[in-house]
Protein backbone atom coordinates (compact mmCIF):
# COMPACT_ATOMS: atom_id res chain seq x y z
CA UNK A 1 0.00 0.00 0.00
CA UNK A 2 1.20 3.21 -0.83
CA UNK A 3 3.00 5.71 2.04
CA UNK A 4 0.76 8.77 0.73
CA UNK A 5 -3.21 9.28 1.46
CA UNK A 6 -5.79 10.66 -0.41
CA UNK A 7 -8.21 13.56 1.62
CA UNK A 8 -11.32 13.55 1.13
CA UNK A 9 -13.02 16.84 2.60
CA UNK A 10 -16.89 16.01 3.10
CA UNK A 11 -16.58 12.09 3.11
CA UNK A 12 -19.59 12.24 5.78
CA UNK A 13 -21.71 13.64 2.84
CA UNK A 14 -23.51 12.10 0.95
CA UNK A 15 -21.44 11.61 -2.24
CA UNK A 16 -18.15 12.01 -0.50
CA UNK A 17 -18.69 8.88 1.57
CA UNK A 18 -19.27 7.02 -1.81
CA UNK A 19 -16.09 8.02 -2.91
CA UNK A 20 -14.28 7.16 -0.10
CA UNK A 21 -15.98 3.52 -0.28
CA UNK A 22 -15.01 2.81 -3.23
CA UNK A 23 -11.41 4.06 -2.63
CA UNK A 24 -10.57 1.96 0.19
CA UNK A 25 -12.25 -0.85 -1.67
CA UNK A 26 -9.22 -0.60 -4.03
CA UNK A 27 -6.77 -0.36 -1.21
CA UNK A 28 -6.03 3.57 -1.01
CA UNK A 29 -5.09 5.29 1.58
CA UNK A 30 -8.02 7.74 3.07
CA UNK A 31 -8.48 10.37 5.50
CA UNK A 32 -11.88 12.18 5.96
CA UNK A 33 -12.35 16.03 7.05
CA UNK A 34 -15.60 17.12 7.70
CA UNK A 35 -17.58 19.47 10.10
CA UNK A 36 -20.20 17.12 10.59
CA UNK A 37 -22.84 20.17 9.99
CA UNK A 38 -24.39 18.29 6.60
CA UNK A 39 -22.54 14.86 7.07
CA UNK A 40 -22.56 11.80 9.16
CA UNK A 41 -20.05 10.22 11.46
CA UNK A 42 -21.75 6.75 10.28
CA UNK A 43 -20.85 6.96 6.93
CA UNK A 44 -17.10 7.00 7.09
CA UNK A 45 -17.31 3.66 8.45
CA UNK A 46 -13.30 2.67 8.95
CA UNK A 47 -11.45 5.45 7.46
CA UNK A 48 -10.20 7.88 9.68
CA UNK A 49 -12.31 10.79 10.38
CA UNK A 50 -10.99 14.62 11.90
CA UNK A 51 -13.78 16.66 12.32
CA UNK A 52 -13.07 20.15 11.47
CA UNK A 53 -13.85 22.98 8.42
CA UNK A 54 -11.82 22.82 5.10
CA UNK A 55 -11.63 26.50 5.60
CA UNK A 56 -9.41 26.08 9.10
CA UNK A 57 -5.86 26.85 7.93
CA UNK A 58 -4.13 24.93 10.62
CA UNK A 59 -6.62 22.28 11.08
CA UNK A 60 -5.96 21.31 6.95
CA UNK A 61 -2.05 21.89 7.04
CA UNK A 62 -1.97 19.50 9.76
CA UNK A 63 -4.18 16.85 7.74
CA UNK A 64 -2.29 17.28 5.31
CA UNK A 65 1.26 16.83 6.83
CA UNK A 66 0.22 14.50 8.73
CA UNK A 67 -1.54 11.51 6.08
CA UNK A 68 1.03 13.00 3.73
CA UNK A 69 -1.55 13.67 1.64
CA UNK A 70 -0.70 13.90 -2.13
CA UNK A 71 -4.59 13.87 -3.61
CA UNK A 72 -7.01 15.91 -2.51
CA UNK A 73 -10.82 14.79 -3.19
CA UNK A 74 -12.86 18.19 -2.39
CA UNK A 75 -17.03 17.97 -1.64
CA UNK A 76 -17.46 19.28 1.06
CA UNK A 77 -19.93 22.29 -0.01
CA UNK A 78 -23.36 23.61 0.79
CA UNK A 79 -25.58 22.32 -2.04
CA UNK A 80 -29.38 23.76 -1.91
CA UNK A 81 -30.18 25.77 -5.02
CA UNK A 82 -33.25 27.57 -2.94
CA UNK A 83 -30.78 28.33 -0.18
CA UNK A 84 -27.95 29.65 -2.14
CA UNK A 85 -30.43 32.30 -3.27
CA UNK A 86 -32.25 33.37 -0.24
CA UNK A 87 -28.61 33.60 1.57
CA UNK A 88 -25.80 33.83 -1.51
CA UNK A 89 -23.35 34.93 1.02
CA UNK A 90 -23.44 31.35 3.01
CA UNK A 91 -22.35 29.84 -0.32
CA UNK A 92 -19.92 31.84 -1.53
CA UNK A 93 -18.03 31.76 2.42
CA UNK A 94 -18.05 28.35 2.53
CA UNK A 95 -17.64 26.87 -0.95
CA UNK A 96 -15.46 29.75 -2.54
CA UNK A 97 -13.80 30.80 0.36
CA UNK A 98 -13.11 27.60 1.80
CA UNK A 99 -11.73 26.57 -1.40
CA UNK A 100 -9.20 28.80 -1.77
CA UNK A 101 -8.51 28.42 1.63
CA UNK A 102 -7.64 25.00 0.74
CA UNK A 103 -6.18 25.01 -2.56
CA UNK A 104 -3.40 27.75 -0.63
CA UNK A 105 -2.87 24.79 1.76
CA UNK A 106 -2.50 22.35 -0.89
CA UNK A 107 0.06 24.22 -2.35
CA UNK A 108 2.13 24.81 0.76
CA UNK A 109 2.25 21.13 1.43
CA UNK A 110 3.02 20.11 -2.19
CA UNK A 111 -0.18 18.25 -2.93
CA UNK A 112 0.17 16.69 -6.63
CA UNK A 113 -3.66 15.95 -7.64
CA UNK A 114 -7.24 17.93 -6.74
CA UNK A 115 -10.33 16.08 -7.66
CA UNK A 116 -13.04 19.08 -7.58
CA UNK A 117 -17.11 18.41 -7.10
CA UNK A 118 -18.27 21.20 -9.26
CA UNK A 119 -22.03 20.89 -10.66
CA UNK A 120 -24.08 21.54 -13.96
CA UNK A 121 -25.28 24.33 -12.21
CA UNK A 122 -22.40 26.35 -13.97
CA UNK A 123 -24.24 26.23 -17.30
CA UNK A 124 -27.28 28.08 -16.14
CA UNK A 125 -29.97 27.34 -18.63
CA UNK A 126 -28.23 26.21 -21.52
CA UNK A 127 -29.85 26.25 -24.92
CA UNK A 128 -32.03 23.28 -26.56
CA UNK A 129 -31.02 22.28 -22.30
CA UNK A 130 -27.72 20.00 -23.06
CA UNK A 131 -24.95 20.65 -22.23
CA UNK A 132 -21.12 20.61 -23.55
CA UNK A 133 -17.98 21.49 -21.67
CA UNK A 134 -17.59 23.64 -23.94
CA UNK A 135 -21.17 25.35 -23.48
CA UNK A 136 -21.21 28.76 -22.08
CA UNK A 137 -21.02 28.83 -18.55
CA UNK A 138 -23.83 31.34 -17.10
CA UNK A 139 -25.12 29.82 -13.59
CA UNK A 140 -28.55 31.60 -12.63
CA UNK A 141 -28.10 30.96 -8.79
CA UNK A 142 -25.33 31.89 -6.38
CA UNK A 143 -24.60 27.77 -5.62
CA UNK A 144 -23.62 27.60 -9.34
CA UNK A 145 -21.67 30.78 -9.64
CA UNK A 146 -19.75 29.42 -6.39
CA UNK A 147 -18.81 26.54 -8.01
CA UNK A 148 -17.88 28.15 -11.00
CA UNK A 149 -15.87 30.59 -9.41
CA UNK A 150 -13.74 27.59 -7.50
CA UNK A 151 -13.15 26.00 -11.13
CA UNK A 152 -11.73 30.09 -11.85
CA UNK A 153 -9.34 29.44 -9.19
CA UNK A 154 -8.30 25.65 -9.28
CA UNK A 155 -7.61 26.91 -13.71
CA UNK A 156 -5.71 29.32 -12.50
CA UNK A 157 -3.46 27.49 -9.49
CA UNK A 158 -2.70 24.87 -11.97
CA UNK A 159 -1.40 27.30 -14.84
CA UNK A 160 0.89 28.64 -12.03
CA UNK A 161 1.80 25.87 -9.96
CA UNK A 162 2.49 21.99 -10.40
CA UNK A 163 -0.84 20.95 -9.27
CA UNK A 164 -3.57 19.27 -11.59
CA UNK A 165 -6.76 18.75 -11.36
CA UNK A 166 -10.06 17.44 -12.79
CA UNK A 167 -13.39 19.43 -11.83
CA UNK A 168 -16.46 17.31 -12.70
CA UNK A 169 -19.52 18.54 -12.91
CA UNK A 170 -22.00 16.41 -11.97
CA UNK A 171 -25.55 16.29 -13.20
CA UNK A 172 -28.73 14.88 -11.01
CA UNK A 173 -27.02 12.78 -8.40
CA UNK A 174 -29.63 10.06 -7.04
CA UNK A 175 -29.62 6.43 -5.36
CA UNK A 176 -27.53 4.49 -3.15
CA UNK A 177 -24.74 2.12 -2.47
CA UNK A 178 -26.18 -0.92 -3.88
CA UNK A 179 -25.26 -3.01 -0.58
CA UNK A 180 -26.78 -0.26 1.40
CA UNK A 181 -23.72 0.72 3.15
CA UNK A 182 -24.28 4.45 2.85
CA UNK A 183 -26.59 6.88 1.37
CA UNK A 184 -27.61 10.43 1.56
CA UNK A 185 -29.68 11.34 4.89
CA UNK A 186 -29.46 14.87 5.45
CA UNK A 187 -32.60 16.28 6.80
CA UNK A 188 -34.69 18.46 4.56
CA UNK A 189 -32.91 17.40 1.49
CA UNK A 190 -34.40 19.04 -1.89
CA UNK A 191 -33.21 16.28 -4.62
CA UNK A 192 -36.21 14.91 -6.16
CA UNK A 193 -35.62 11.08 -5.88
CA UNK A 194 -34.91 11.43 -2.35
CA UNK A 195 -37.96 13.52 -1.52
CA UNK A 196 -40.09 11.14 -3.64
CA UNK A 197 -38.46 8.27 -1.21
CA UNK A 198 -39.11 9.42 1.89
CA UNK A 199 -42.54 10.26 1.17
CA UNK A 200 -43.26 6.68 0.06
CA UNK A 201 -42.07 5.40 3.25
CA UNK A 202 -44.46 7.72 4.76
CA UNK A 203 -41.20 10.30 6.05
CA UNK A 204 -43.05 13.01 4.44
CA UNK A 205 -47.11 13.84 3.89
CA UNK A 206 -46.57 14.82 0.01
CA UNK A 207 -44.24 15.54 -2.89
CA UNK A 208 -44.14 18.66 -4.68
CA UNK A 209 -43.90 19.28 -8.28
CA UNK A 210 -41.84 22.83 -8.93
CA UNK A 211 -43.25 23.84 -12.24
CA UNK A 212 -45.88 22.21 -14.37
CA UNK A 213 -45.93 24.33 -17.49
CA UNK A 214 -42.19 24.11 -19.07
CA UNK A 215 -41.53 23.85 -22.64
CA UNK A 216 -40.59 20.22 -22.17
CA UNK A 217 -42.70 16.75 -23.04
CA UNK A 218 -44.94 16.79 -19.88
CA UNK A 219 -44.59 20.16 -18.79
CA UNK A 220 -42.24 19.50 -15.76
CA UNK A 221 -38.20 19.82 -15.25
CA UNK A 222 -36.18 17.53 -17.21
CA UNK A 223 -33.18 16.29 -15.20
CA UNK A 224 -30.14 13.68 -16.13
CA UNK A 225 -30.41 11.68 -12.91
CA UNK A 226 -26.79 9.49 -12.60
CA UNK A 227 -26.26 6.82 -9.66
CA UNK A 228 -24.32 7.98 -6.96
CA UNK A 229 -22.08 4.65 -7.24
CA UNK A 230 -21.16 5.72 -11.35
CA UNK A 231 -20.20 8.92 -10.41
CA UNK A 232 -18.12 7.88 -7.39
CA UNK A 233 -16.36 5.87 -9.90
CA UNK A 234 -15.53 8.71 -12.24
CA UNK A 235 -13.84 9.81 -9.57
CA UNK A 236 -11.23 7.19 -9.27
CA UNK A 237 -10.89 7.30 -13.00
CA UNK A 238 -10.29 11.26 -12.68
CA UNK A 239 -7.48 9.99 -10.35
CA UNK A 240 -5.71 7.59 -12.56
CA UNK A 241 -5.58 9.56 -15.34
CA UNK A 242 -4.23 12.50 -13.16
CA UNK A 243 -1.58 9.76 -11.59
CA UNK A 244 -1.06 8.75 -15.23
CA UNK A 245 0.20 12.39 -16.35
CA UNK A 246 -2.89 13.92 -17.14
CA UNK A 247 -3.17 17.67 -18.05
CA UNK A 248 -5.75 19.36 -15.86
CA UNK A 249 -9.48 19.44 -17.31
CA UNK A 250 -12.90 19.89 -16.62
CA UNK A 251 -15.48 17.27 -17.33
CA UNK A 252 -19.23 16.60 -17.50
CA UNK A 253 -20.52 13.44 -15.37
CA UNK A 254 -24.20 12.55 -16.85
CA UNK A 255 -25.58 9.82 -18.66
CA UNK A 256 -26.43 11.74 -21.97
CA UNK A 257 -30.28 11.72 -21.55
CA UNK A 258 -32.90 13.07 -19.22
CA UNK A 259 -36.47 12.50 -16.98
CA UNK A 260 -39.39 14.28 -16.10
CA UNK A 261 -40.36 14.66 -12.82
CA UNK A 262 -43.19 12.97 -13.53
CA UNK A 263 -41.56 10.01 -14.82
CA UNK A 264 -39.47 9.82 -11.64
CA UNK A 265 -42.90 9.96 -9.31
CA UNK A 266 -44.25 7.24 -11.67
CA UNK A 267 -40.85 4.85 -11.08
CA UNK A 268 -40.91 5.87 -7.44
CA UNK A 269 -45.07 5.13 -6.92
CA UNK A 270 -44.49 1.62 -9.09
CA UNK A 271 -41.55 0.28 -7.31
CA UNK A 272 -43.29 1.36 -3.67
CA UNK A 273 -46.31 0.21 -4.58
CA UNK A 274 -47.70 3.05 -2.93
CA UNK A 275 -49.97 5.94 -4.27
CA UNK A 276 -47.86 8.86 -4.14
CA UNK A 277 -49.65 12.58 -3.00
CA UNK A 278 -48.58 15.03 -5.06
CA UNK A 279 -48.81 18.53 -5.18
CA UNK A 280 -48.09 21.19 -8.04
CA UNK A 281 -46.50 24.52 -7.36
CA UNK A 282 -45.31 27.63 -9.09
CA UNK A 283 -41.88 27.37 -10.53
CA UNK A 284 -38.67 27.51 -8.26
CA UNK A 285 -36.30 30.57 -8.27
CA UNK A 286 -32.90 29.26 -9.92
CA UNK A 287 -34.30 26.03 -11.58
CA UNK A 288 -33.75 25.96 -15.19
CA UNK A 289 -36.30 23.89 -17.37
CA UNK A 290 -34.36 21.22 -18.33
CA UNK A 291 -30.82 20.30 -17.98
CA UNK A 292 -29.12 17.13 -19.55
CA UNK A 293 -25.26 16.55 -20.02
CA UNK A 294 -23.50 15.77 -23.16
CA UNK A 295 -21.46 13.04 -21.86
CA UNK A 296 -18.99 11.64 -24.31
CA UNK A 297 -15.58 13.40 -23.16
CA UNK A 298 -15.66 11.67 -19.69
CA UNK A 299 -15.54 8.19 -21.85
CA UNK A 300 -13.47 9.20 -23.99
CA UNK A 301 -10.39 10.85 -21.53
CA UNK A 302 -11.05 8.66 -18.92
CA UNK A 303 -12.49 5.66 -20.06
CA UNK A 304 -15.27 6.16 -17.94
CA UNK A 305 -17.98 3.31 -17.84
CA UNK A 306 -21.41 3.63 -16.47
CA UNK A 307 -22.98 0.87 -14.89
CA UNK A 308 -26.17 1.78 -13.27
CA UNK A 309 -27.82 3.73 -16.33
CA UNK A 310 -31.13 3.15 -15.26
CA UNK A 311 -33.92 4.80 -13.81
CA UNK A 312 -35.83 1.74 -12.14
CA UNK A 313 -32.16 1.09 -10.63
CA UNK A 314 -31.49 4.47 -9.10
CA UNK A 315 -35.20 4.40 -7.17
CA UNK A 316 -34.86 1.07 -6.28
CA UNK A 317 -31.15 1.85 -4.60
CA UNK A 318 -32.59 4.93 -3.35
CA UNK A 319 -36.13 3.26 -1.70
CA UNK A 320 -34.38 0.36 -0.29
CA UNK A 321 -31.94 3.10 1.83
CA UNK A 322 -34.96 4.87 2.85
CA UNK A 323 -36.64 2.04 4.13
CA UNK A 324 -33.20 1.24 5.90
CA UNK A 325 -33.53 4.97 7.44
CA UNK A 326 -36.15 4.06 8.71
CA UNK A 327 -35.22 0.94 10.56
CA UNK A 328 -31.99 2.24 11.92
CA UNK A 329 -32.53 6.36 11.66
CA UNK A 330 -28.81 8.59 11.67
CA UNK A 331 -28.70 11.31 13.34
Amino acid sequence: MKDTSILVTGGAGYIGSHVALQLRARGERVVVLDDLSRGFPQAVLDAPLVVGAVGDRNTVLQVLSEHRVDTVMHFAAYTIVPESVSEPLKYYGNNTCSTRSLLACCLETGVKHFVFSSSAAVYGTPAGGVAAEDTPTAPINPYGTSKLMSEWMLRDVSAASALKHVALRYFNVAGSDSQGRVGQATPKATLLVKVACEHAVGKRPEVLIYGTDYETPDGTGVRDYIHVEDLATAHLDALDYLREGGASTVLNVGYGHGYSVREVLESVARLSGKRLTVREMPRRAGDPPALVAQADRIRRELGWTPRLDDLDTIVRTALAWEQRLQRTPWS
